[in-house]
């Protein structure tokens, strides 16, 4: 089992830790060595991309004791005599600091008067305070608020970053996991260091294997089977409208996130519809699928009476953008299903009437 929280046993320490957001390093960093400092940062960007890792490493770098550092839950303390008694900490020189570093997490939280009461500080700060904001939602903050600070937007990490992210951690932990699985494991994380790294401690907590199979992985995610994908894959490639519905009606017996079913599915069309036109990239792809998924993609692929087009692909294009509208998600995958494949039969019967 992992020895402790994978995403705090593996926060960055240091500027050279921080990963996918490079723009910001390269601008902090290369401030804090010519010490042109900001008195007030605000980095903006979606939950787990490292926004408060970051603005640790700052306070680290600026030789902040723990005496000089204050983290601020704005969630919790939002209101303006919260507010009044930071202004008041404010003034008072560090203990035993070059600098007092205030890092103020989920700042948008804060009520309007709380703003109003910051802004006056944030206007006149005291030489030896760095300010350090953070927020999900930049939209709602007062412009008065964001144009006295120095905005720095973080990233989303991408799918292969996190992907290579979760190889590595397992292997500093003693474990092996699959290229499929690390794959799965960063889809589930959906852009979130936290998320992704959350996920992969389910996974090498709930079994004591050093070897992890993908098929243990899929169990313990809850991620929906790739057997049924596979399934609803070759009833698309087929033209096989009742194979394809009795999948998605299996997977949605299993209570399957249809969404991420969906998102399975779409990858494996793109994958099958990108080999068929450009084979000279199957080695570098074949590492995001399981060895049997891979080959089933690539056969489907080379098989040119295959149902793959850019047409069916953007059908279930189309169905993945709506299904959070469906009161029942299985039904928008079904509608795709048939439109794609659901008129076959039609046809090959108009055209046998038309000779007789």
């Amino acid at each position: 089992m992992p020895s402790a929280t994978l995403y705090r046993k593996y926060r960055p320490e240091r500027f050279s830790d921080v990963l996918g957001q490079e723009h910001i390093v390269r601008a902090i960093s290369g401030a804090l060595a010519q010490g042109a400092l900001s008195h007030a940062y605000l980095f903006a960007g979606s939950r787990g991309t490292g926004k408060t890792s970051v603005a640790r490493i700052i306070a680290r770098e600026l030789k902040c004791s723990v005496n000089d550092l204050y983290e601020i839950d704005a969630a919790s303390n939002r209101g303006i005599d919260d507010v009044r008694e930071l202004r008041e900490s404010v003034r008072a020189r560090p203990f035993d600091s070059p600098y007092k570093v205030y890092i103020i997490d989920e700042v948008h939280m804060l009520s309007t008067p709380a703003f109003n009461a910051l802004l006056k500080t944030l206007e006149e700060p005291p030489e030896h305070t760095i300010f350090i904001l953070a927020t999900t939602e930049l939209e709602k903050l007062p412009e008065t608020v964001v144009s006295r600070c120095e905005v720095h937007t973080f990233k989303k990490p991408s799918r292969e970053l996190l992907k290579q992210m979760a190889l590595a951690v397992a292997k500093k932990e003693g474990r092996v996991i699959e290229p499929a699985s690390a794959e799965l494991i960063a889809l589930l994380g959906d852009g979130s260091f936290r998320d992704t790294h959350g996920i992969l401690q389910k996974v090498l907590s709930a079994t004591s294997e050093k070897k992890i199979p993908h098929g243990e992985v899929e169990a313990i995610t809850g991620a929906p089977k790739g057997v049924l994908v596979n399934e609803v894959f070759s009833a698309i490639a087929e033209r096989n409208a009742a194979r394809g519905l009795a999948a998605v009606a299996r997977a949605a017996q299993a209570n399957t996130d249809m969404r991420l079913f969906l998102h399975l599915v779409l990858e494996r069309l793109r994958a099958g519809l990108l080999l068929r036109y450009a084979q000279d990239i199957a080695e570098e792809m074949k590492h995001d699928f399981t060895e049997e998924d891979f080959l089933l993609i690539e056969t489907t692929a080379k098989n040119h009476d295959a149902n793959l087009s850019s047409g069916v692909l953007k059908e279930f294009l189309d169905a993945y953008q709506k299904i959070r509208d469906y009161y029942i998600p299985e039904v928008a995958i079904e509608i795709a299903l048939m439109k794609v494949v659901g008129d076959a039969p039609d046809k090959s019967a108009s055209k046998t009437e038309s000779k007789e």
